[in-house]
């Protein structure tokens, strides 16, 4: 009784384990609705796909999808999306937002989606059906984005932005990410134009756009700065997305333009001081700077640091050395220049002598302009500045000359008359100038002016 009892129950135990496992089966591969989508039993398939991809809205965007785990097609399947809310996305969709292009025969489910909206954003899963199996890849969604605004191109420098060294070919590539491949964007950028273009694809089957540029570094490169462009063709071509990228090369070298400079220029006497500069540019800076003359036996270091003083005791030619961690470079020579003291003080002298020349002409002018006005100051003595001239009537000048001659004595009679009057003649003259009526009767009464000369003959 007992054991018959046991049997009974171990029959019932068999069946509904029979039966949960019909029901597990039938659900995963053959049941539609939630259980044969995706719920809280295991996945009868897995797909590879990006975890996460983003599309541009007004664009399209390439899938890449193989298929794991699943059993062999008997038949030919069909493959289609779904998301969270169980929206079916497939190519049998009248506004054709989706394509299956990959082989499923052959485990190939890559998709396009097309026209894509911001609003179609969220996790995606992919559905495989045939007449015998219906599978969906819960465990392995696709997260897909759609936004408006373009994404900014990648610039990559072989080598990286912070070791660059002049004389160094690098290979400078500006890329873009490429979702919809039947759309590439178009990529320019400063550093050269015409730029070759290509498209090509990565490791994980999605797809960039990228032009590169092979250059060899020089000085000149140090802080150059380039732009690279792109722009995204977006509802049918007939409107652009576009997004730039900066970067700015920092290429270090050894010195460049180094020159050596004397003060002062020109001869020099012996015992004077001479300061000689040196000056480059180089990057990292110049770490030293070494001084050289040139003697019969070949260059002498004299001094070490970018100024040499020193005090002449003969002449020669100088040269100095800029180094840092690149390399180093040397200037072009200066020359001193030793002349004699009577050279070196002649412009002094020259100056001076100058100067005293100077002096003496103004003194010159000077005393001559003194002693003209001093002359005006005595004529003017003898001038009637109180006399108002008058335009209408002229001065009238009287003229008299009196004439005065001794009488030869007795014991002169040896001496000719015509010769005594000669030699003892007085000759007076006197000029009177009345003045016009129009002044007063006392001023014309009186005698005006006389001016006496006495001459002897």
């Amino acid at each position: 009784m007992i054991l018959t009892e046991l049997h009974l129950i171990c029959v019932k135990m068999s069946c509904l384990m029979s039966a949960a496992v019909a029901t597990l089966v039938l659900s995963v591969f053959f049941l539609p609705g939630v259980w044969a989508r995706c719920g809280s039993v295991t996945a009868a398939i897995r797909t590879a796909t990006p975890q996460e991809m983003e599309a541009l809205s007004g664009s399209c965007l390439l899938v890449p999808c193989s298929l794991r785990d699943a059993p062999a097609s008997q038949s030919k399947p069909s493959g289609f999306w779904i998301n969270g809310d169980y929206n079916i996305f497939d190519s049998s969709n009248a506004e054709k937002l989706v394509n299956v292009t990959g082989n499923l025969t052959e485990q190939n489910c890559t998709t396009v989606f097309y026209n894509l909206t911001t609003s179609i954003s969220g996790d995606y899963f992919f559905r495989l059906e045939e007449e015998q199996i219906r599978a969906t890849a819960c465990d392995s969604p696709l997260r897909m984005t759609v936004k408006d605004s373009a994404w900014s191109p990648r610039i990559n420098i072989s080598g990286g932005l912070k070791d660059l060294k002049e004389k160094e070919s690098v290979s400078i590539t500006c890329s873009a990410l490429t979702p919809c491949p039947h759309s590439p964007p178009k990529l320019t950028w400063t550093l050269r134009r015409d730029s070759h273009t290509q498209t090509e694809g990565n490791a994980d089957g999605t797809m960039t756009t990228k032009i590169q540029e092979n250059i060899t570094l020089s000085d000149t490169h140090d802080g150059y700065s380039f732009t690279c462009s792109v722009s995204y063709p977006v509802n049918g071509g007939t409107d652009l997305r576009k997004a730039d990228a900066n970067a700015t090369l920092k290429v270090f070298y050894a010195p460049k333009d180094t020159s050596a400079s004397i003060s002062p220029s020109g001869a020099v006497s012996l015992g004077s001081w001479v300061t000689l500069s040196c000056s480059s540019r180089a990057k990292p800076p110049v770490s030293g700077f070494s001084w050289f003359r040139i003697s019969s036996e070949g260059p002498v270091s004299v001094s070490e640091g970018q100024v040499h003083r020193f005090n002449v005791t003969e002449g020669g030619e100088f040269y100095c050395v800029a180094a840092n961690d690149l390399g180093n470079q040397t200037s072009s020579t200066v020359k001193i220049s030793v002349g004699s003291s009577f050279l070196t003080w002649l412009p002094a002298v020259a100056g001076i002598i100058v100067l005293v020349v100077i002096c003496l002409v103004v003194c010159a002018c000077c005393f001559k302009f003194k002693r003209q006005t001093k002359r005006q100051t005595q004529g003017d003595i003898y001038e009637d500045v109180s006399a108002p001239t008058t335009a209408n009537k002229a001065e009238e000048l009287h003229y008299e000359r009196v004439m005065f001659k001794r009488r030869p004595k007795a014991s002169q009679s040896s001496v000719s008359e015509q010769d005594r009057e000669q030699q003892e003649t007085v000759v007076y003259a006197q000029v009177a100038v009345s003045k016009p009526e129009s002044h007063s009767a006392q001023a014309a009464d009186r005698a005006e002016d006389l001016y006496a000369q006495v001459k002897k003959k």
